[in-house]
């Protein structure tokens, strides 16, 4: 195991990359917050909090800010979300807290919740306050964390307010899983998810970066901890299994995201194909088009009523000036040593709902750069081996089975979160996931009480 490493106090964003990457959706001042808090109802039973998954006091929150108790409303947002920060930005509210928001009964726009608790955490962060809780009283008990995402981050904040050690491993030089390399840039910048982190931090959760946990590894874990968490996200994005894919130039969603908000990534070619049509494929394209890309496409073998992605997202991908084919499908890659264009076959229904190639549709379409975002698969296998010296861990496709209401596993010291557990899902439900876990480790452990 390596040893502790200080965490990274200094990262700057590539100029090119900061200033073609600006919010999406720009910060309140005063002036504005306000008033906006002002035009809540302030709801009991408020169907906001209901809807957000670390059911965040929504309506306590954005009181405070129209009181101008700023420091309050971060603390209420904290209570439930220490990562309430990078929900503010990359939650999809549109279909969570302002979706639910009373306002649409009135046909008025629903409350802006998301800018609102931007402003509160963004005012905390300028004011140089300290984090509002304090770790609890030592118990002693220690836990290992594995990967450093969402999950384990909000794991590790209520292990720590119960005065359990909380130690964290990733395999990657930096903290905050996708907050820090998957979110685009223009939803949560890299800077802001690892100060968000450094904040955390306070708590005083223990960091072992570059560290790869394997079989052996989570073993020798399992010995010297009370209980371990198991965050290791989804593994790698799915191959198309098509002639060609071996070529420069073929590369994947996540890569191209954390290659330009990491600075290593500040061009990119005149022509982009995206395979795929979730969230993680338009914030691909989006960035093509940001990083200089003339030419954009998304394809997918179904329509657009059938894709993953949600509808303001779409909406968001075609103001930008992406392209989308439908009911096309990859059937090869062609280039000499690199990528000269992508073969496309159209799709079309049968009777029975399934789809099949249109004979005689197949064409080729002139690209320089082919991402793929067709879905990541699951890396859990080592958990389930009969070698394991922790015994199996149960999983289903892949995917690690835990009791929802504690995050525990089949192997009652382990407990486990997020993307590994839900097949991929939005970063909230990572938090709420670590959160509930945290606290059923500490009841697990016998400790109860959160010191306030």
């Amino acid at each position: 195991m390596s040893e502790r490493v200080p965490f990274p106090l200094q990262i700057v964003t590539a100029p090119k990359v900061a200033e073609r990457f600006g919010d999406l959706h720009p910060p309140f001042d005063r002036q504005a917050a306000v008033p906006e808090a002002n035009r809540c109802l302030y709801c009991f039973d408020a169907p906001c909090t209901i809807a957000c998954p670390t059911h965040i006091d929504v309506p306590g929150f954005i009181k405070k800010i129209a009181s101008g108790n700023l420091s309050g409303s971060a603390r209420t947002i904290l209570d439930a979300n220490i990562l309430g920060a990078s929900c503010s930005r990359a939650c999809p509210v549109e279909v969570l807290c302002e979706g639910a928001c009373v306002m649409h009964r009135y046909n008025k726009q629903p409350i802006q919740i998301a800018r609102l608790q931007r402003f509160a955490m963004d005012a905390l962060y300028e004011s140089g306050a300290p984090l509002p809780f304090e770790p609890g009283a030592e118990t002693g008990l220690s836990v290992a964390l594995i990967g450093a995402g969402p999950a384990s981050l909000a794991c590790a904040a209520e292990l720590r307010r119960r005065g359990i050690r909380a130690r964290l491993y990733d395999a990657r030089p930096l903290p905050g899983g996708l907050n820090t390399y998957g979110v685009a840039e223009y939803k949560l910048p890299l800077v802001e998810s690892l100060r968000e982190i450094e904040m955390l931090s306070q708590l005083g959760v223990d960091f072992h970066f570059e560290t790869r946990i394997d079989a052996s590894g989570l073993a020798e874990l399992q010995r010297k901890h009370d209980a371990v968490f198991l965050g290791i996200g989804l593994g790698a994005i799915h191959q198309l299994g098509v002639a060609g894919e071996e070529l420069a130039g073929v590369t994947n969603a996540l890569d191209l995201i954390a290659g330009y908000k990491s600075g290593s990534m500040t061009t990119i070619p005149e022509r982009v194909v995206v395979v795929g049509a979730g969230n993680t494929a338009i914030d691909a394209a989006i960035a093509a088009v940001r990083l200089g890309a003339v030419d954009v496409h998304i394809v997918y073998r179904r329509g657009a009523e059938q894709m993953s992605a949600f509808t303001f997202e779409y909406e968001h991908a075609k103001n930008e000036g992406v392209k989308f084919l439908w009911h096309v499908q990859p059937t090869g890659i062609c280039g000499d040593g690199v990528v000269g264009g992508i073969e496309l076959t159209k799709l079309e229904s049968t009777e029975d709902g399934s789809i099949v190639f249109q004979k005689g549709s197949e064409f080729v379409l002139d690209v320089d750069l082919i991402v793929l975002s067709i879905g990541q698969a699951t890396h859990a296998d080592f958990l389930s081996g009969s070698s394991s010296a922790f015994g199996k861990i149960q999983l289903e496709r892949g995917r690690i089975v835990i009791d929802r209401a504690t995050g525990q596993t089949s192997q009652s010291k382990f407990f486990a979160g997020g993307d590994c557990t839900n097949g991929g899902r939005e970063v909230v439900d990572a938090v709420a996931d670590g959160k509930r876990a945290g606290i059923g480790i500490a009841g697990w452990l016998g400790v109860q009480h959160v010191k306030v």
